[in-house]
């Protein structure tokens, strides 16, 4: 059984990660669904920048792992490595609720309150080295 594809960004600017918060109250990374025939690495580019309104180079693999999203519904999460290219002034899209810069030394399970999901929370170590 195939899953809908999600490709996720881990954006590390001054020793911190982006997180966005989603309508289900938990911490998301910034990224989406590549339209048809889209290339993973130009999906992410424009997922930041629709979300986050910032301009970044996409750069390695760091995770790739199931997601469930709501009791039996699952989506493959690729995450990739993220260099902001330009200002790290944030215009939050609709799609989110607020953001937060989070230092590494912050993370675990619950960051600022929300919960941050495991499979995101080892691609962000995994950035991190």
């Amino acid at each position: 059984m195939s899953h809908p594809l999600s490709i996720k960004g881990v954006l590390i600017h001054d020793g911190c990660v982006l997180l966005l918060l989603n309508e289900r109250g938990e911490w998301d990374l910034p990224g989406g669904r590549p339209d048809p025939g889209e290339d993973h690495r130009a999906a992410l580019a424009r997922e930041v920048r629709e979300e986050a309104g910032l301009a970044v180079d996409v750069g390695g693999l760091l995770d790739e792992h199931l997601f469930e999203v709501l009791p039996q519904r699952f989506v493959r999460i690729v995450a990739y490595g993220c260099t902001l290219t330009g200002a790290a002034d944030i215009t939050l899209s609709d799609e989110h609720l607020r953001m937060h810069w989070a230092p590494l030394t912050e993370l675990a399970g619950v960051v600022a309150g929300h919960r941050l999901p495991s499979g995101y929370l080892r691609a962000i170590k995994s950035a991190f080295g």
